[in-house]
């Protein structure tokens, strides 16, 4: 069951993969400065992950003029999220939870997904500028998407 409302989300720092290479992103450089959502992902260069951020990143101006950022995270590594991510065009930073330290402290570990291993789930957190999560949803199955009239208005209300 995904952290809930009102718990102090937990800090990461998860490597990306960008243009110039591998970089740190670390959830705590947000704090005091904008709200973030979280979506965690099952894998990448599958076809409702790629349907949920390439639409994301089709929307990515409407969280940033609500004063969010937002980030992906799956268990994929680094390289294989930036080849997606250019393959696919999707925009948002994507983080690689290759070790599943992230996964498993955000309660969203989806055990054994399709045979292959052990994935994030389909989930999404809103966490505002001081770090607290407002809103969590971990979806019912890989193949749902979560609720992003539901985010848009968490995010209008801070």
């Amino acid at each position: 069951m995904a952290l809930a409302p009102g718990t102090l989300a937990p800090d990461f720092t998860l490597k990306s993969a960008t243009a110039d290479g591998l970089t740190d992103l670390t959830l705590s450089a947000h704090r005091g400065q904008s709200s973030v959502v979280l979506l965690f992902f099952p894998l990448a260069f599958t076809s409702v992950c790629t349907q949920e951020l390439c639409d994301t990143s089709a929307g990515l101006a409407r969280y940033e003029e609500l004063g969010a950022k937002v980030i992906g995270i799956s268990v994929d590594s680094p390289f294989a999220q930036a080849a997606w991510a250019k393959k696919e065009g999707i925009t948002l930073p994507l983080a690689s939870d290759l070790n599943k330290d992230v996964t498993k402290a955000y309660d969203v570990l989806f055990p054994g997904l399709a045979g292959i291993g052990d994935t994030s789930a389909r989930a999404a957190f809103v966490i505002d500028k001081a770090g607290q999560i407002v809103h969590s949803e971990q979806t019912p199955t890989p193949k749902d998407l979560p609720n992003f009239d539901k985010i848009v208005e968490v995010l209008q209300g801070l």
